[in-house]
C-alpha cells in the first residue's frame, strides 16, 4: 500500500514557546488533503504540536483516511550508536531511551544537560555531541564548538552524505541544529507510535502497511526560496506537501522503494534520489472550488454551501488592549473574569433592612453612616436600617430597600407602611452575568456594546484574529485611472476603488494591488509579487472565458481554476481559485455586477476566513412599491431603497446604471422561482447595513 490521502509536512523546533504570534523558529505544519492544498498550521510549542498531531491522527483515522507525515529531524543515528547507547541496535530502542529521560517544557529543556550525559559516557567527554547553546552555563561534557572534539561514530549518516547542505545529527545548537530536533522529536514520535500501535509504520524501518505512516523529511531538499514576506519553513512545509501529494501512487512506491542496508538503522531522508521528480509535480487542482462534473448552472443557495463548507480561517492570532478590540474578531470563547455585579447592590436611593415587612405601619432605627457607590460594603445589626444609595454594594444585614419617596424620617428613625417584599429594590451579585460565564463566543465582531461588558466583567486585553489582507486588482487594457486622459474607448476605473471601500467596511485591511492591461505576464508578476502580503484577492475583469479573459486564463494555467457559473442576475461567471494558497475571487468587471456579487459571495467568505462566524444578511419583508414579472431559473437581486415603508427599486435593471448603486440603500432579492410581484406584495429587501456596508 502506498497511496495517501492526506500528507503532512511537519518543520520541527528545539528550542522554547514562541508565543502566539507566528515566528521561524516554531512548528509549522503544511497539510495537503485528498490533493487540497491547506492553511499551513503554526504551532507555537511541542506540548501543543504533539496534541495537535494526535487529533489529526485521531481524526484522519476516524475518517478512514490514509495519512502520510513528515518530520525534518534524524530518525536515527550512524551506526553503533544505537547499540553503545541501549545495547539494541533496533532505532526505537533509541526512541523510546529518549523519551524516557527527556524532560520538556514550553519554556525549558533538558536537552543540553542530557547530551553533556552522553557525551561523558560514550565519548569520554569529546563527542559525539557539540555545540552547547546555553549562554548563562556551561554543560559538563559539551563543548561549545568542536574544539577538541572526537567522534566515536561516523559523522554523517549515509543519506546526509547524499543530501546537499544536510546538516549533521550530532550538531545540538546554532543554523541547523538537527541534533536538537531528533532530542526534543524522537520522545514525540515515540510516545505518538505507542499511543497508537498497531496504526503507525515507520519509514524506513518498517513496511508501510498501516493507516499512518512517519517519514523523516529534509524540505530544502525540493523545495526552493521562499517567496517574499513568507516564512520560509511555513513556505517549505506547505510546498513539500503540495509536492508528495501530486506524486502518482507509482512515483511514490519509487521513493519508497530503497535497498540500502544501514538505512534500517540509520533512517533515510525522504524524496533523496528523487529530488527531480519532486520539484517537476505540477500544481494541484484547486478542488476546493471544483464543482462536480455535468454542473452547468449553479443556484446561489448551493454556491454559499460550498463556500461556507470548504473555506476556513487562515487568520494568525493576536491579543490586543480593549481599546483597540472594536471592529475585530475574537478568536477564541471570552469568558467573564469578574461577575456583574460583582457584589449584591440597591437599585434605587433609599433605605437598607433584613427582611420583608407585612401591611401596616413600620418603625426602624437608623445605624450611623450610609452606603454609596464605590464604598466597601459595611454592616447593618438586625431590627436596624441604613441610608443606601444607587449602585451601593448592600451592607451585610440587608437585602432589602425601600423608596426614599416611601419613608418620612423622624430623627434618627424612619417610619413606612408596608407591604414590602423581601428582596425589594436590589440587585443580585452575577444577576447580569455570573463569573466564568461565556460573554462572547468565538468568531463574533466585536461592537461597541461588547466593549461595555467586556470591561464591566475585567477583561483588559483580548484574544482576536488578525485582520484579513485582502488585495484588489483591476484588469483590462480599457481602463484609466480617474484623473488620467481617457479616449473615447475606454473607462475610468470604478471598481477598485469601490472595492476598496467594502474591503474597509467589511473590517478586513484592503490592500490596493493597483491596475494591470490585458497583459497576462504582467498579471502573473503582480499577483507574484503580492504573495506573502495578502490573503485573498478579488480581481474585476478577466473572470469569463474570452480571448482577453486573462485571470481565468492565468489561473487555469496553474491547475487552480474553477470558472462557476451562478445563477444569478446581476453576475453569473464568478472566477474562483488559488494563487500560492491564497483564494482569488475573479469578479465580472461591470461596477454593478462586481458589487452584488462582492456583496453576496465574497463578503460571507471572506468573513470566514478572517475568523468570522458564517453569517446570512438579515432581510425584512416589506410591500413592494414596484411591478415586475420574473422568469424561472435564476435568483435576481433588484437595486432598490424603502420609502414611505415601500420597497422602491432603480427605473432601470441594466447592470451599467454605476448610479443605482449609490442611489439604492439595498438589494431587494427575487427568489429562484418564477415570480409575478404586484405594488403591495411582499418583497424581501436587505438593507446595505446587513453586509455590514
Amino acid at each position: 500500500m502506498t497511496a495517501f490521502d492526506t500528507i503532512v509536512m511537519i518543520d520541527w523546533s528545539g528550542g522554547n514557546d514562541t508565543g502566539p504570534t507566528p515566528k521561524k523558529d516554531a512548528i509549522w505544519a503544511g497539510i495537503s488533503r485528498e490533493g487540497i492544498s491547506q492553511t499551513p498550521v503554526y504551532l507555537r510549542n511541542r506540548i501543543v504540536a504533539e496534541s495537535w498531531i494526535a487529533e489529526l491522527i485521531e481524526a484522519e483515522l476516524a475518517a478512514g483516511r490514509r495519512t502520510m507525515i513528515g518530520f525534518d529531524f534524524s530518525f536515527g543515528y550512524p551506526l553503533g550508536f544505537a547499540e553503545a547507547l541501549t545495547g539494541d541496535s533496533n532505532p526505537f530502542a533509541v526512541w523510546d531511551w529518549f523519551a524516557a529521560r527527556i524532560k520538556d517544557t514550553p519554556t525549558a529543556n533538558n536537552r543540553f544537560d542530557l547530551a553533556g550525559e552522553l557525551n561523558l559516557g560514550l565519548g569520554e567527554g569529546k563527542g559525539p555531541f557539540w555545540f552547547n547553546g546555553l549562554v548563562n552555563r556551561d554543560i559538563p561534557g559539551l563543548a561549545r564548538n568542536k574544539s577538541g572534539y572526537v567522534n566515536p561514530f561516523a559523522d554523517h549518516r549515509r543519506s546526509e552524505t547524499l543530501a546537499k547542505g544536510a546538516f549533521t545529527c550530532w550538531q545540538m545548537g546554532g543554523t541547523g541544529a538537527v541534533g536538537s530536533q531528533s532530542f526534543m522529536g524522537l520522545p514525540v514520535l515515540s510516545r505518538l507510535r505507542h499511543r497508537f500501535a498497531g496504526q503507525v509504520s515507520v519509514w524506513p524501518f518498517e513496511p508501510l502497511e498501516r493507516k499512518v505512516a512517519f517519514v523523516e523529511v529534509f524540505p530544502s531538499l525540493t523545495v526552493d526560496k521562499a517567496p517574499e514576506g513568507l516564512i520560509k519553513d511555513q513556505w517549505q512545509v506547505q510546498e513539500m506537501s503540495r509536492q508528495i501529494a501530486g506524486l502518482t501512487p507509482q512515483e511514490l512506491a519509487d521513493v519508497l522503494t530503497l535497498e540500502v542496508p544501514e538505512a534500517r538503522q540509520e533512517g533515510w531522508i525522504f524524496g533523496l534520489g528523487h529530488e527531480a521528480r519532486l520539484k517537476e509535480v505540477p500544481p494541484l487542482r484547486n478542488d476546493c472550488f471544483a464543482l462536480p462534473p455535468g454542473v452547468h448552472w449553479t443556484p446561489v443557495d448551493e454556491a454559499l454551501g460550498l463556500l461556507r463548507e470548504r473555506l476556513s480561517p487562515v487568520t494568525p492570532v493576536e491579543t490586543v488592549p480593549l481599546a483597540d478590540g472594536l471592529g475585530r474578531i475574537v478568536a477564541t470563547d471570552i469568558k467573564a473574569l469578574r461577575a456583574n455585579p460583582p457584589l449584591p447592590n440597591t437599585a434605587v436611593d433609599g433605605y437598607g433592612f433584613a427582611g420583608g415587612r407585612d401591611a401596616g405601619p413600620h418603625q426602624l432605627p437608623l445605624t450611623e453612616g450610609r452606603a454609596a457607590a464605590g464604598d466597601a460594603p459595611g454592616h447593618v445589626s438586625e431590627g436596624q436600617a441604613m441610608r443606601v444609595l444607587t449602585g451601593a454594594a448592600l451592607p451585610s444585614g440587608v437585602d432589602t430597600v425601600i423608596l426614599q419617596e416611601d419613608v418620612r424620617k423622624d430623627g434618627d428613625t424612619i417610619r413606612f407602611t408596608g407591604p414590602i417584599k423581601q428582596g425589594a429594590n436590589t440587585r443580585k451579585a452575577g444577576e447580569d452575568v455570573v463569573r466564568g460565564d461565556t460573554i462572547l463566543e468565538a468568531g463574533r465582531r466585536v461592537t461597541a456594546a461588547d466593549l461595555a461588558i467586556l470591561a464591566a466583567t475585567g477583561q483588559a486585553a483580548l484574544p482576536v484574529c488578525q485582520r484579513l489582507r485582502v488585495g484588489v486588482l483591476s484588469t483590462g487594457d480599457e481602463i484609466v485611472q480617474p484623473g488620467e486622459s481617457a479616449s473615447e474607448g475606454q473607462i475610468f476605473d470604478a471598481n477598485r476603488p469601490m472595492l476598496l471601500g467594502l474591503i474597509a467596511q467589511f473590517g478586513h485591511l484592503p490592500v490596493d494591488l493597483g491596475h494591470v492591461g490585458d497583459d497576462r505576464a504582467a498579471l502573473r508578476a503582480r499577483l507574484d509579487g503580492a504573495v506573502g502580503k495578502i490573503d485573498a484577492v478579488l480581481t474585476s475583469g478577466g473572470a469569463s472565458a474570452g480571448d482577453e479573459d486573462h485571470v481565468s486564463a492565468l489561473l487555469n494555467e496553474t491547475g487552480a481554476l474553477s470558472l462557476w457559473r451562478i445563477a444569478v442576475k446581476p453576475g453569473r461567471p464568478l472566477a474562483l481559485g488559488m494563487w500560492h494558497g491564497a483564494p482569488v475571487f475573479g469578479l465580472p468587471g461591470n461596477p454593478v455586477a462586481a458589487m452584488v456579487c462582492t456583496l453576496i459571495f465574497a463578503r460571507p467568505a471572506l468573513a470566514l476566513m478572517a475568523g468570522h462566524a458564517w453569517s446570512t444578511p438579515q432581510g425584512f419583508d416589506v410591500p413592494a412599491a414596484f411591478e415586475k414579472r420574473k422568469k424561472p431559473g435564476r435568483r435576481e437581486y433588484l437595486r432598490a431603497r424603502i420609502r414611505d415603508g415601500r420597497a422602491e427599486v432603480f427605473p432601470s435593471e441594466g447592470s451599467g446604471r454605476i448610479s443605482s448603486l449609490s442611489w439604492a440603500e439595498g438589494l431587494v432579492e427575487l427568489p429562484d422561482e418564477g415570480i409575478e410581484v404586484k405594488a403591495g406584495d411582499p418583497v424581501r429587501f436587505i438593507p446595505y447595513g446587513s453586509f455590514g456596508i
